[in-house]
This record gives C-alpha cells, sequence and structure tokens, in this order.
C-alpha cells in the first residue's frame, strides 16, 4: 500500500460538511505527526487515551445533568442519563483492551514519551472524582434526609421499588463500574510494566489499588452489610442444611 498516500488524505483540510462539523481535521492533528512517533504502537496508545478523555468530557457534562434531575425530582430523566454514564463506563472499561495488544518492551518506549505525566493527571478522570460524590448531597437531600427517610428504610423496612430506590441502585451501578474501571487499569498496569514496579508518582500497586478500594456512595454500600449481618441474627449464621444427608 502507499503508506504516504494514506497518511496525505488523514491530513487533509476538512471540506465536506461533515468534516467541517466533526473538525476532522483538527480532531486527527491532535495526534503526533507519523514520523515522531517513537514506535508503531504510540499512535494507538494516544488515541485511546485521548477517545477516553472525550468519554470523560461527556461523562462530566451528564452527571452535571443528573445533578440537575435529581435535585428536581425528575427521578425518570435522572434514571436515563445514570444508565448513560453506565454505558461510557462500559466503553471505557473496553477500550483498555487494545492497550494490551502492545508488548512491555513497546509499551517502555512510549512511556519515555510522557515526561514526568502520568494518568493520575487525566482532567477527565479528576472532575470526575470531584463531582460524581456530589450527587449523594442532592440524592440524599431530595429522597433520603430531605424526604424524612433513611437509606436503610429505602432497602428494608420501608422498601417499595420506588423511585427513591430505583435511582440509588443507578448509583451504586456507577459506583460499581468506576471500581471495575479502575481494577481494569491496574491489572493493565501489571501487565504492561509489573505492579511492584515503581511507576512515576510512585510504586503503582499503592497508587492504584488504593484508588479502587474508594468507593463514592458508602452509604449504598454499608446498608447492605448492615441488613445481612440484622438479618443473620434473625435467620441464624449456621442453618440447617437442605442437602440429602440432612434427612
Amino acid at each position: 500500500m502507499d503508506r504516504a498516500k494514506v497518511y496525505e488524505q488523514l491530513a487533509a483540510p476538512a471540506a465536506l460538511d461533515y468534516e467541517v462539523y466533526l473538525r476532522t481535521d483538527r480532531l486527527l492533528a491532535c495526534q503526533k505527526p507519523w514520523d515522531a512517533l517513537c514506535n508503531a504502537d504510540e499512535l494507538q496508545f494516544q488515541i485511546v487515551h485521548q477517545v477516553e478523555e472525550l468519554w470523560m468530557k461527556l461523562m462530566a457534562a451528564t452527571v452535571l445533568d443528573i445533578d440537575d434531575c435529581i435535585a428536581g425530582g425528575r427521578a425518570l430523566q435522572a434514571n436515563t442519563l445514570l444508565g448513560r454514564c453506565h454505558r461510557l463506563m462500559r466503553m471505557m472499561i473496553a477500550q483498555l483492551d487494545l492497550l494490551e495488544t502492545m508488548s512491555p518492551r513497546e509499551y517502555q518506549e512510549i512511556r519515555l514519551q510522557l515526561g514526568n505525566g502520568s494518568g493520575q493527571e487525566s482532567p477527565g478522570f479528576r472532575i470526575l472524582l470531584r463531582i460524581i460524590p456530589e450527587l449523594w448531597h442532592s440524592f440524599d437531600k431530595a429522597y433520603v434526609t430531605g424526604a424524612g427517610r433513611t437509606v436503610r428504610e429505602i432497602y428494608d423496612q420501608g422498601f417499595a421499588h420506588d423511585e427513591a430506590y430505583v435511582l440509588a441502585e443507578a448509583l451504586i451501578e456507577l459506583d460499581e463500574l468506576f471500581g471495575k474501571f479502575r481494577w481494569h487499569h491496574i491489572f493493565l498496569i501489571h501487565r504492561s510494566i509489573g505492579m511492584g514496579s515503581a511507576s512515576l508518582k510512585g510504586r503503582s500497586v499503592d497508587l492504584l489499588q488504593a484508588g479502587a478500594r474508594h468507593r463514592f456512595f458508602p452509604a449504598l454500600w454499608d446498608v447492605r452489610v448492615e441488613m445481612t449481618d440484622d438479618w443473620g441474627q434473625d435467620y441464624g449464621r449456621v442453618r440447617a442444611s437442605i442437602g440429602p444427608r440432612a434427612a
């Protein structure tokens, strides 16, 4: 194939309406020039991370809309938008698999191109860490404390599979998927540079595992422990066997 011709076409100025609207010329110029790539995998590395930043930008905007919906009592719309965030998180998790096609050696060459940078400096990631927890304040005000209820009542004594419960489950799913994204990233690092190695910001194993254990909405996780412990006291932690030997 004529590699130079393909490169030329991809670098052409936007001319058609589709290209102009999406600013494809500017978008495709966001990566390093072909002749400046340190190896054939660096283009993939840049694109995957740039796409992740775009998805996180969309998620951040969506989280702001979700907050407005929850505060305004628009549970159905908030639930739909949370579903969008769930899909975004699943795509982000799936996209990380592309980076596993790099060899550790090739990744080391790319890693040198980052200077002192690391994924911890991602603007999209940092803004999501800041704004997602804010959803809890709006939810608590509209559906929990502000409604004269507790999380335990929503899940147990006053359980009705109502708007409060549906939103709580959508919030915990977002929390779960974000955690899975972070754990998936841990395995990617484990595979590419090893978890015991010193990263640009310290030991990878310490930095990443500490983050992966973080939960945005601890009350929604803790209520499950509380209910199970209480139910265990009622039902008994060791119950009669239902197997054939019980007879």
